[in-house]
């Protein structure tokens, strides 16, 4: 044996035989800092057991006893384990259970390497707390540390509003549950942030694209009392509140525009689905129905269409038509994807591992996997492609609604087209005649002395063809074409939808051993989670019934993952920081009673999505400024406690809409098919699929918000995922932000980023001024949305004026970087449009514009 393998054997003995070492001293010093970090007493079922059931049972429960401890009991955990006690009731400098926690020797800090993450200072320092008060175990979980005691599956009750020292402070009750805390760590909120910062977070929040000068302007002038509440009004009202939350909401509804695996063939009938979300949101749907719709649309009694398009969340699911491939395996598979993300989207429940074996942390059984995966198993559906066996569809309501008018304009149009005209004709003659001086001239001859016999339909043949090319009627056709695809999309759009099968044809559902769909064994019916509320006595034991079940007001988890998943949005973190995960594994909430407390006002205010975030964003909370002094980055470097606002790099969507909306280039459009910016080339050349090709959208496609780039699972659009926007090849609770040198790359380098800078050039050069310092705070206000300093301006200058001297010089690389600017006025000198361009280009990269603070 090496010696590196015997250095491997004694540290996994060491870390077994002394996790209960007798020799646990006093504390350390750093251990007593961080038990004062412990100020509110600590609550078992709250604070306690949920470090137990994370950290400590896997090795120390019922199943397992590493050095004969077990501590999901109380008489066990008081009792030890073969070493002796671990727990010396009021002394937490004594416990093993702390020293053997706080060690700074690997060899003896528990949980051993690779067998679990280790504890933070703030999870010891609650544990040292609990200990010190007396190692309170009640009564309702004086027994088996059961995971249904878990503080997340309890129901939520209205605490308290915590009495608050500093009065003034507080604009709403959820300020109330914020100071508190803050003033029981001994810390101050921060000011309220300026109205420039204020209406460029409301505007980035609530609607995704910052505001314009002449916003931020009325905003800051505004001098009415309500000024900041009309202002949540208006963006609240407008209909980019529903793109911004929409795009939230596709994560996880795993949306994408292919079906995805190897293959990955494309689905251009699902947008419809995507413009739903948006519509739902924008006209305020509470979340509830939302819910409802989404999962059981279909069994609604007398359901409206956009009820039933809305079961296009389910059939977001993956599908693989490859050849070889079994159909019943992958259809399988799409319905544990369908009951996996229903508990992970709506009750933040890691369900998917009890597919194969019962659920270690959480308490769901194997056998209540089937029986939750049995809601799904009865709708129509296959692997097949489409084509070959016909899934439920609908043309959406929206498609419905238009081609009326759409037929009337397409007939207008061609009439105009196809109108006797003496002008065109005398053109078409000259065209003819055009034609035939480039023929060899035996074919001149040939048709000269044919020309006598042509049918009337031959030369209504020859008109046509012209009237495909002729210069005066270019913009007929353009409008003709357009609305040839927008008629042929209303025609073929058949979005596919969730139906139940018949009732002569309804599937058993069985426990399939460790997953496999071969190796089915005990039959199931359908059912919900035992460990939590039942179904209602009348709910049908379909789809609809469990929709109704997920909004009960006795559930405790829908309301409180929603609202911690808006918190999340609009604080860069949720309450509860593991969005995907409220069991027991998951993270413990900074705001316990804040999160109770927005989970039944989001229910007693009927779901309303509008009034919660309203109720957020008025908050003191909210306004907060977003400055870090030094001795709050030392005591609460996290921003968990909430002193400041937060700052965080924007999304990737919004970095790219705000790009286009600084630079004038963004297109408003709300909804219609994905479009196809810019890309580079030979991405979709895989394997699978060389016919596939990217049809670069022009005109104002090319521009529209990012939530409309067609995504394609296998190939997500770079630009975008270098930003940590995902594949959606599966369901997406939580994006986590990452920061790289490919994401200045991108910014710096993309067509779609060059373009803004070039079209922020132009803006500049005609909106700000003739003198070059007007024009440099015009090009910093527009980019920042508040009045630059001097020194920034200087900034710009000197870097305007390095880049004027350069171009000045070199004539073609200033074209070669203005040249493809759409409409650049050709009286522009070349030099200077460059040279602000490259400024532009800068700063569209600067800190403060990508991050929203």
């Amino acid at each position: 044996m090496s010696r590196q393998s015997v250095q491997a054997c004694a540290l996994v003995l060491s870390s077994c035989l002394l996790w209960l070492s007798p020799s646990a001293g006093e504390a350390t010093e750093p251990e007593r800092k961080s038990s004062s970090a412990v100020a509110r007493p600590v609550e078992f079922d709250r604070d306690v057991q949920p470090i137990l059931a994370k950290h400590c049972i896997r090795c120390h429960g019922s199943d397992r006893a590493e050095s004969g401890l077990r501590l999901h009991h109380r008489a066990s955990a008081m009792k030890g384990g073969d070493r002796g006690a671990v727990i010396e009731v009021r002394n937490s400098g004594k416990s093993p259970l702390i020293h053997r926690r706080a060690s700074e020797d690997d060899d003896q800090r528990m949980p051993p390497k690779g067998e679990g993450e280790r504890l933070s200072a703030e999870q010891i320092a609650v544990l040292r707390a609990w200990i010190d008060a007396g190692a309170n175990w009640p009564d309702e979980a004086a027994g088996t540390l059961k995971q249904t005691e878990h503080w997340a599956f309890k129901k939520p009750l209205r605490p308290a509003v915590p009495a608050v020292q500093t009065t003034a402070w507080p604009r709403n009750d959820l300020d109330r549950f914020v100071l508190a805390r803050l003033e029981a760590e001994g810390l101050r909120p921060s000011p309220e942030a300026d109205r420039y910062t204020l209406v460029r977070r409301l505007s980035l929040d609530l609607i995704g694209i910052p505001p314009t000068p002449t916003e931020v302007q009325e905003f800051v002038r505004d001098a009415r009392s309500d000024a900041y509440e009309q202002l949540i009004e208006r963006l609240l009202a407008s209909p980019h509140y529903g793109e911004r939350w929409a795009r939230m909401w596709l994560d996880l509804a795993r949306y994408a525009d292919s079906a995805g695996y190897g293959s990955d063939p494309l689905r251009m009938n699902i947008w419809p689905y995507r413009d739903w979300a948006i519509d739902a949101f924008n006209r305020g749907l509470p979340f509830d129905q939302f819910t409802i719709e989404q999962i059981a649309g279909d069994l609604l009694p007398n359901p409206t269409p956009d009820q039933i398009l809305a079961t296009a969340f389910h059939r977001n699911t993956m599908a693989n038509y490859e050849g070889g491939t079994d159909d019943e395996e992958f259809r399988v598979a799409a319905v544990k994807d369908r009951a996996n993300v229903t508990a992970q989207v709506w009750m933040g429940l890691t369900m998917g591992c009890a597919q194969c074996h019962s659920h270690k942390y959480d308490p769901i059984s194997q056998r209540e996997y089937y029986q939750f995966y049995a809601f799904f198993n009865q709708a129509e559906d296959s692997d097949k492609f489409p084509e070959e066996v016909p899934l439920a569809s609908i043309i959406p309501p929206s498609r419905q609604r238009v081609r009326p008018e759409l037929e009337r304009r397409f007939a207008e149009v061609r009439r105009r087209m196809n109108d006797p005209d003496l002008q065109i004709s005398q053109r078409q003659a000259q065209w003819k005649a055009s034609l035939c001086d480039q023929l060899p001239k035996s074919i001149q001859r040939f048709l000269a002395a044919c020309t006598g016999r042509r049918s009337r339909m031959q030369m209504a043949l020859t008109s046509a063809v012209y009237r495909l090319v002729a210069p005066e009627l270019k913009d007929l056709r353009q409008e003709w074409m357009q609305l040839s695809k927008e008629l042929a999309a209303t025609g073929s759009v058949e979005t596919p939808i969730l139906r139940e099968l018949p009732s002569d044809q309804r599937r058993s559902t069985h426990v399939l051993q460790r997953g496999n769909f071969l190796i089915p064994g005990e039959r199931v019916e359908p059912a919900v989670l035992s460990a939590f509320q039942p179904l209602a006595k009348d709910a049908p034991l379909n789809r609809l019934g469990l929709a109704r079940w997920l909004v009960d007001r006795e559930n405790p988890l829908t309301a409180r993952v929603m609202v911690n998943r808006f918190w999340s949005q609009l604080f860069g973190r949720g309450i509860v920081e593991t969005e995907e995960d409220f069991g027991a594994k998951g993270a413990l909430p900074s705001h316990a009673e804040l999160l109770d407390w927005l989970a039944v006002e989001y229910m007693a205010r009927g779901w309303d999505t509008k009034e919660l975030l309203r109720l957020i964003v008025t908050s003191a909370t909210y306004r907060q400024s977003s400055r870090v002094p030094p001795e709050l980055v030392a005591k609460d470097p996290r921003n968990r406690l909430l002193a400041r606002a937060p700052r965080f790099r924007l999304e990737a969507e919004m970095v790219r809409d705000q790009a286009l909306a600084i630079s004038g280039l963004l297109s408003h459009k709300v909804g219609g098919p994905s479009v196809y910016p810019p890309q580079p080339d030979g991405l979709w050349r895989t394997a699978f699929d060389i016919s596939r090709s990217w049809p670069t959208s022009t005109g104002g496609d090319r521009y529209r918000r990012g939530l409309y780039t067609f995504w394609r699972r296998t190939v997500p659009y770079p630009s975008m995922s270098t930003f940590d926007a995902p594949s959606r090849e599966t369901c997406t609770l939580r994006r986590v932000r990452t920061n790289t040198p490919l994401q200045a790359f991108v910014t710096l380098n993309d067509p779609v980023y060059v373009e803004a800078a070039q079209a922020l050039a132009r803006r500049i050069v005609h909106e700000g001024g003739d003198v070059l310092v007007d024009r440099a705070r015009f090009a910093l206000q527009l980019c920042l949305c508040r009045p630059p300093g001097d020194d920034q301006v200087t900034v710009v200058l000197d870097l305007l004026n390095t880049e004027l001297q350069h171009y000045a010089t070199d004539a073609e690389a200033a074209c070669k970087l203005t040249g493809n600017a759409p409409g650049a006025p050709p009286q522009l000198a070349s030099a200077e449009l460059a040279a602000w361009t490259v400024v532009a280009n800068v700063l569209l990269n600067h800190d403060a514009v990508l991050t929203r603070n």
